[in-house]
């Protein structure tokens, strides 16, 4: 069987080699790198190839020889790396995978901070919005930036957000004689102009003045809104509830109003996404205060009137309906349409005709219906005797799709 040993290039370059590593390379009849990783083995006899970005010739060359081959790459291969690519396209029992110490390991170890909490984000060839986005959903961040999505790139559109509460490292040339890591904040980005070989390192500060500390249940009165337009505090509490939310899933909050849904459900879902989707401009100023308020890291205001709108959006694993605009059976029949078996949709009706409307849809498309009656009253606040004061009775219906 043809044997493709794909061995990690580490920080010390050849003198972080193992012995076993060193018979490998010295035994291949093919060694294929990056022109920095090939000169590190000025001796070698064998045939060279030289990898650039076009990884397809690298696996024709892989794919047509039958020699012994080795390839070299940064670090450890699977982490962003060659390796990823080669898997998809060589059968595994062909490949052997030998890591080495990773630029980001690297910088973590120089900057002494752990970085199994971390996430890892690959800026090469995306767009800056998804690294960003990935950032600010996270405490503690570990770039690899290119030559647009710049640390300065990166740093801009933070403190456009209003998300500059990092500290921050960059880590350039690392394990070079031009080596330099440089301890700043987001803004200091700014000032700085990079190495191209560099490793961005990002670390929330919690203990920045105004910082929201995420609860479920937020009280009503925090958010901004029209005319109290809002899913109520223990309405909203139930509904994340019967929604059953598992932390990577997308979520559809339409006719968000305020955005008070989306934004308690961000925080139950780190790893996933939330669509909040709203027709109404003035609603859409309120999303937006209220997103940079409560620093919501996965929300993605949508503009537009449901179901249209809803096709550019990814297939949900949940759906929430709270307004529909009166096009609540097209809504229904969209989000139908996109849902997987066993997801849910969980709609708040405040009246007769609404409950009525989204029972009989989801009766007639074969869903599991269940409906709570919600009745809320609270004491007044400020006055002499405990009264209470009633809100609307919500119905909760929740549609699950067999």
């Amino acid at each position: 069987m043809k044997r493709i040993y794909v061995i990690g290039v580490g920080i010390e370059g050849q003198e972080g080699f193992s012995r076993r590593v060193r018979e490998l390379i010295a035994q291949a009849e093919i060694l294929l790198g990056g022109e920095r990783q090939l000169a590190l083995f000025p001796e070698y006899q064998g045939q060279r190839v030289a990898i650039g970005d076009n990884l397809a010739e690298v696996l024709e060359i892989l794919e047509r020889t039958g020699k012994r081959a080795v390839v070299l790459a940064s670090g450890d291969p699977l982490f962003f790396g060659i390796g990823r690519y080669l898997l998809r396209n060589l059968p595994p029992e062909e490949l052997e995978f030998v890591p080495n110490v990773s630029s980001v390991q690297y910088a973590f170890a120089k900057i002494k901070e752990p970085w199994d909490n971390a996430v890892f984000v690959s800026a090469h060839g995306r767009s800056l919005k998804g690294a960003v986005d990935r950032i600010v959903a996270n405490d503690k961040a570990a770039v690899l930036t290119d030559d647009i999505n710049t640390p300065v790139a990166i740093a801009t559109e933070l403190i456009r957000r209003g998300r500059d509460g990092f500290a921050a490292y960059l880590c350039e040339n690392l394990g070079t004689a031009d080596e330099r890591i440089i301890a700043t904040d987001v803004k200091g980005l700014l000032e700085i102009k990079a190495a191209p070989l560099n490793v961005l390192v990002l670390i929330k500060e919690y203990e920045a003045p105004g910082e929201y500390v995420p609860v479920l249940g937020i009280p009503d009165e925090e958010f901004a809104t029209v005319k109290k337009l809002i899913t109520r505090e223990e309405i909203r509490v139930i509904t994340l509830a019967k929604l059953k939310l598992r932390h990577d899933m997308v979520l559809w909050d339409i006719g968000a109003g305020s955005g008070s849904v989306a934004i308690e459900a961000d925080q139950l879902l780190p790893n996933g996404r939330v669509f909040a989707v709203e027709r109404n401009a003035q609603c859409r100023d309120f999303i937006r205060e209220n997103l940079k308020r409560f620093n919501a890291r996965n929300v993605t205001l949508v503009e537009g009137e449901a179901p249209e709108c809803l096709e550019a959006l990814p297939d949900p694993d949940r759906v929430f309906v709270g307004g529909s605009g009166g096009n609540l059976w097209e809504i229904l029949e969209a989000a139908d349409g996109r849902l997987p078996a066993g997801g849910r949709i969980v709609l708040n009706a405040v009246t007769l005709d609404t409950l009525t409307a989204a029972t009989e849809f989801f009766e007639s498309s074969g869903y599991q219906v269940e409906v709570t009656t919600v009745n809320i009253a609270r004491t007044r606040p400020l006055t002499d005797y405990k009264m209470f004061e009633a809100y609307n009775m919500v119905f909760v219906v929740v549609g699950v799709k067999d």
